[in-house]
């Protein structure tokens, strides 16, 4: 399938060869009001997954990981209601056998989001799969690929905006609650107004129905302050993306000068680093994370450029013996 993630990154050459316990939340850390169980977003670990499932599940519990964070929809006509060729039950079974739990998923919504489009057939199937993970947020990974480089508008968010909130009184009916992870283009202006795409989704989405899964990389190689964030929309981000910004290549996405540059243009450019080797300034960040509403936190990083395993150790390392001190 073209419009899915694993196209969008592939396309823009962030993948060289080689190279978004059911029912219960875990208990909360006084201090910060933030689990100590550190999750992996999967998609990390893509190519190792394709490859081996299991081997590949086994390393990440070894690691010290707790949570993982599925993905789907991202490999076209591989995905007919499996993960790696296996049934939610079976992979359900096997993140049991290894301690972890899987609270979150990522889904592809491309056509649902659309304006002109908003087909819902797409919508059940994938609710489905989360419910049967026993999974408790359905995340949205990324905007549609045929707005990437269009020029949108406020009415194209408050679009999107009212189809999560539609999607999210689906998603309550099966004990899932819909989310919105971010990339950049959803902090850039709008062609309307001086406003942008991601501050209409938070107005115009409903706290009740729908979060958000802050991409911390993201919104800073954005040019956006996370704490003026979780200041303005204070309980609305369950959970965060954690992955670093290659001290040598920090510069906005949404800088004065890349208004006419493609996406691909932009993404073939960024560059990421294992957690606490970079620039972003996490410590800050956590600090604030009983503000932000975070209740999760998950590890990813888009291109690794070292052994994988050996990435999500670093990665994890820090996150648990500095950030969770």
């Amino acid at each position: 399938m073209h419009n899915s993630r694993r196209s969008f990154i592939q396309q823009a050459g962030l993948l060289a060869a080689g190279m978004m316990l059911p029912g219960h939340l875990f208990a909360q850390t006084e201090k910060k009001g933030l689990s100590r169980n550190i999750g992996l977003q999967l998609y990390t670990l893509r190519d190792q997954l394709d490859k081996d499932v299991k081997s590949t599940i086994i390393r990440v519990a070894q690691i010290g990981y707790k949570e993982v964070e599925t993905y789907y929809g991202y490999a076209g006509e591989k995905d007919k209601g499996t993960f790696w060729g296996l049934k939610p039950s079976e992979l359900k079974a096997l993140f049991q056998e290894y301690q972890l739990s899987t609270p979150s998923g990522h889904y592809q919504l491309n056509d649902y989001l659309t304006r002109g489009n908003g087909n819902p057939a797409a919508l059940q199937p994938q609710i489905d799969l989360a419910a049967e993970l026993g999974q408790q947020y359905f995340i949205v990974p990324v905007l549609p690929l045929s707005l990437w480089d269009k020029k949108l508008k406020t009415d194209d968010y408050k679009f999107m905006a009212d189809q999560l909130n539609k999607a999210g009184e689906i998603c309550k009916k099966s004990n899932l609650q819909i989310g919105y992870h971010n990339h950049y283009w959803e902090f850039k202006k709008l062609a309307d107004s001086a406003t942008t795409g991601y501050e209409v989704m938070l107005k115009n989405t409903d706290p009740k129905l729908v979060s958000f899964e802050l991409d911390l990389f993201w919104a800073v190689k954005s040019g956006v302050d996370p704490l003026k964030l979780f200041s303005e929309a204070p309980g609305r981000f369950v959970a965060w993306h954690v992955k670093d910004m290659d001290k040598k290549n920090t510069a906005s996405l949404t800088a004065a000068g890349n208004e006419n540059k493609t996406s691909m243009q932009l993404l073939s450019g960024v560059s990421f680093a294992e957690v606490g080797t970079g620039s972003i300034n996490f410590r800050q960040i956590f600090a604030q994370a009983k503000q932000a509403g975070v209740q999760h936190i998950f590890v990813e990083q888009d291109k690794i450029t070292i052994d994988p395993f050996d990435s999500i150790t670093k990665s994890y390392n820090y996150v648990k013996n500095v950030l969770l001190k």
